[in-house]
């Protein structure tokens, strides 16, 4: 009686899974660093050296909201072709020399290297 019982249970849990199917990635899951960016040495506001600029949208022409410098980690929530949407998590953009503190926006490609799962 027992040993039928377990088996019903069995079953009844593999086709639960089953239905169920994979979950999609949480917002969150992809991290990464900024990278190839000029060292925080050779910040110039005025030139755009030693940082990467966070924008309102994604691309060249939307305005600047932020600053990302090399090696700070962030979180990758969107991406439309080589722009990513992201927020800074951790490094000098906590407390950057231009803008908000945890700057979020969008961030070209080129200077990020990210893992995880990402969008």
């Amino acid at each position: 009686m027992w040993s039928r019982r377990f088996s019903i249970f069995a079953a009844a849990s593999v086709l639960i899974v089953a239905l169920a199917g994979p979950q999609p990635a949480a917002a969150g899951d992809c991290t990464g660093y900024i990278v190839g960016v000029r060292p925080l040495s050779q910040y110039n506001h005025a030139n755009g050296n030693g940082f990467l600029a966070v924008r309102s949208g994604p691309g060249g022409k939307y305005r600047q909201v932020g600053e990302l410098y090399s090696g700070d980690e962030i979180s990758v929530y969107g991406r439309r072709g080589n722009w990513y949407e992201v927020t800074c998590m951790s490094g000098v953009c906590t407390n950057p020399l231009w803008g908000p503190a945890v700057p979020s926006g969008w961030v070209y490609g080129k200077y990020i290297s990210i893992g995880g799962v990402c969008p």
